[in-house]
C-alpha cells in the first residue's frame, strides 16, 4: 500500500492519499510521490503590457509574457479567473509549453519578462521555479502575481530567481481570509516582509469590496501596515470589485470609495497609491513625492508620458523614484 503524503508547499499542508490531490487540485500522490500534474501545461498564455499585472514601477511600457496553469490553493468567492483557478486539470484544455519552449516564446514575442499569473504560481511551483531559473540564464526577468500563500522555505527559494511581484493582500482581517478565501492572513503578511527583505521589487494590490473590506478602519490599517513593514515607497493599488463567481450579490465598488481609500493611504504616508479597474483623473499617475510633479502619466494600460530614465531619478528635482526602470 502506497503511503499518504503531506505536502509542505503551502500553509494548508494537505495530507494526500494515494491517487488523490491536495486542496489546489494539481498536486497528486502518484506512486508514493507528489507530482504537480500541470507542469509544462499552461491553460493561459498571453502577451500583456506590464501595467496589467498591475506593475507601475517595473519597466513601464514593456511587454510581459503571461502564463497560468489550472488550480489554486485559495478559493475566493469573488475570483475573476475562477474558470481556470478553480478547474480540475483534467477538465480544461491546456497547451504543451515546457520551460525551454516558454523561454523561446518570450524571446520570439520580444517580452523582456515572464509573469506567472492569473491563477496562483505557488501551486504550479516546480514549473514556475524551473522556468524562472532558465529565464535568468537568458536575461529574461521573472514576475510573480500571487496571493503569497506559501510556506517560507519554498518561497525563499523562488524569490532568489524572481525580480518583481504584485501581491494580492485581500484584507487585514483573518475572518475575511477564512470566510471569503478559505485561507488565513498571517502567512501572507509574513511573506510580504520576506519579499521585501529578499530585495524583490514588490507592489501590493487590494481589491476593495463593498461592505466586506472597505471601512476606513481597515483601509487605514492596511496602509499603516505596509508603511511600517514594507516602507512608504511601496506602491499600493486599490482595485475596483466587480460581481464575479460566487459573489454576485454585491455591487461594483463606487469610485468615491476608491478615491477615499487612496486619500487615506496617502494621508498615512504612502508615496505611491493607485486606483485600478476604473478610469480616474490621476489614479494611475505617478507623482514625485518631493516636488509633487507628474513623472509617469498612464491611461489604462498605456504609458502616455514617462520622464524617468533607467536610474529612476526625476529630472527636475533628482529624487529617486522607487522601482526598476530599465532592463
Amino acid at each position: 500500500m502506497k503511503p499518504t503524503l503531506q505536502c509542505k508547499l503551502c500553509p494548508k499542508e494537505c495530507r494526500i492519499a494515494p491517487g488523490e490531490s491536495g486542496d489546489c487540485r494539481i498536486r497528486i500522490n502518484v506512486d508514493g510521490k507528489l507530482k504537480a500534474v500541470t507542469f509544462g501545461h499552461p491553460v493561459a498564455v498571453h502577451v500583456d503590457p506590464v501595467e496589467k499585472k498591475p506593475l507601475f514601477h517595473f519597466i513601464p511600457g514593456s511587454k510581459i509574457l503571461s502564463i497560468a496553469t489550472a488550480g489554486c490553493n485559495l478559493h475566493c468567492l469573488n475570483c475573476q479567473n475562477w474558470e481556470i483557478s478553480q478547474a480540475n486539470p483534467e477538465d480544461i484544455d491546456a497547451y504543451r509549453l515546457p520551460p525551454e519552449d516558454l523561454i523561446a516564446s518570450a524571446i520570439k514575442t520580444k517580452s523582456i519578462s515572464i509573469a506567472y499569473t492569473y491563477t496562483e504560481p505557488s501551486v504550479y511551483y516546480e514549473y514556475t521555479l524551473q522556468s524562472s531559473k532558465l529565464a535568468r540564464k537568458n536575461n529574461i526577468k521573472n514576475v510573480l502575481v500571487t496571493a503569497a500563500y506559501l510556506n517560507k522555505k519554498p518561497l525563499e527559494k523562488l524569490l532568489r530567481v524572481s525580480d518583481a511581484a504584485n501581491v494580492d493582500l485581500k484584507s487585514m482581517s483573518d475572518k475575511f481570509y477564512r470566510t471569503v478565501c478559505k485561507a488565513t492572513l498571517k502567512p501572507v503578511l509574513d511573506n510580504l516582509i520576506t519579499f521585501k527583505k529578499m530585495g524583490v521589487h514588490t507592489e501590493v494590490t487590494n481589491l476593495v469590496i463593498p461592505t466586506l473590506n472597505d471601512t476606513e478602519t481597515e483601509l487605514r490599517s492596511l496602509a499603516k501596515w505596509i508603511k511600517q513593514n514594507m516602507g512608504a515607497s511601496t506602491p499600493l493599488h486599490f482595485s475596483r470589485f466587480s460581481p464575479q463567481f460566487k459573489m454576485r450579490n454585491l455591487p461594483p465598488t463606487p469610485s468615491d470609495t476608491l478615491m477615499r481609500a487612496r486619500d487615506i493611504a496617502m494621508a498615512e504616508g504612502l508615496h505611491y497609491v493607485y486606483i485600478g479597474n476604473i478610469h480616474t483623473t490621476d489614479g494611475e499617475t505617478t507623482f514625485c513625492p518631493k516636488c509633487k510633479k507628474t513623472v509617469i502619466k498612464r491611461v489604462g494600460y498605456k504609458v502616455i508620458k514617462n520622464l524617468l530614465d533607467e536610474t529612476g531619478r526625476h529630472p527636475d528635482c533628482d529624487y529617486k523614484i522607487e522601482g526598476i526602470w530599465g532592463i
